[in-house]
């Protein structure tokens, strides 16, 4: 598989778990992203020098930020449901952002910056 057919399918997988996190109702597949992190940190050697390398990074760090917001976040569930809730709706939103920023720049064949 090509590095640009390799990033659509990472950038779908994150598509589809940020936009299940921000629907309320839905829950996203930890799996799926777990799967699709994987992905990218097995392939990111492969993108060295590349204008693709850039995405890498980015869905990476994109998945490992939003991950620590979530962890920062978690206490504001106890004793209060609702600023939890509310917090972890903002961090999915910027995860959402992140991921169509990037599918955007992937489509231009342009990078991504960090």
């Amino acid at each position: 598989m090509q590095l640009k057919q390799l990033g659509w399918v990472s950038y779908g997988m994150h598509l589809v778990v940020a936009v299940c996190a921000v629907i309320p109702g839905l829950e996203p597949s930890m799996l799926l992203l777990l799967l699709a992190l994987i992905l990218d940190l097995v392939k990111r050697s492969d993108a060295v020098g590349t204008w693709q390398e850039s995405h890498f990074k980015w869905r990476i760090a994109s998945v490992g930020w939003a991950c620590f917001w979530y962890v920062i976040t978690l206490p504001l569930y106890f004793p209060l449901y609702f600023p939890g809730k509310l917090a972890w709706f903002v961090v999915s939103v910027w995860f959402l952002i992140r991921i169509v920023r990037g599918m955007v720049a992937m489509n231009q064949e342009k990078q991504i910056g960090v």
